[in-house]
């Protein structure tokens, strides 16, 4: 007599589930150890219970070892995919820049040798939007260097009016002095 096909949603009744947690994990660790046995497969199982409790097989050596196994692996290919990644960004970023290099040079040869004819709209947008950029970049350079100069220029001012006011504060000890000491009336 044939089983119905079992509905795959989680079953309510917790009494049903643990029970049919128990039946289909002995079952599932069945067959990992045949599949072990028959093809020579080195297999690691990880399971944990709906109450956090945890079974493992190992079927060759430790579970320690397949995982610092599976480590290696995945990390080799993730290192494959990043390297295959990069070489393609750099093909993709070297073709960019020689386009790009292409288009500054048809530029530089319109600007100087007045080629009207020999630059597409396409590639005349794309000068006027590097220049602009340049243009961004040369104004900012200078909106640098002049708050530098401004701030030495407000800290020299600093330094000067300490500098007046500790001459003023002499001048006015002089005077003081003077007024009470005949002697020092002729004081350069």
């Amino acid at each position: 007599m044939a089983r119905g096909k079992v509905q795959m949603r989680r079953i309510e009744n917790p009494v049903h589930r643990q029970v049919t947690f128990c039946k289909r994990r002995s079952g599932l660790l069945k067959k990992a150890k045949e599949l072990s046995v028959l093809c020579d497969a080195e297999i690691g199982l990880v399971i944990f219970s709906g109450h956090g409790k945890l079974y493992e097989l190992a079927t060759n050596g430790s579970m320690q070892g397949l995982i610092e196994r599976y480590m290696k692996s995945s990390r080799c290919y993730v290192e494959e995919q990043a390297d295959e990644k990069q070489v393609l960004e750099s093909k993709m970023e070297v073709n960019m820049l020689r386009n790009e290099i292409d288009v500054l040079h048809k530029g530089l040869g319109y600007m100087f040798h007045g080629g009207a004819g020999k630059m597409s709209l396409e590639e005349l947008r794309i000068l006027e939007n590097n220049l602009e950029v340049w243009m961004y970049h040369v104004r900012s350079a200078k909106m640098d260097i002049m708050s530098h100069e401004i701030q030495l220029l407000k800290n020299k001012e600093g330094i000067l009016k300490a500098a007046n006011k500790c001459l003023q504060e002499q001048m006015e000890m002089q005077y003081i002095a003077s007024d009470t000491d005949p002697t020092m009336t002729n004081i350069p």
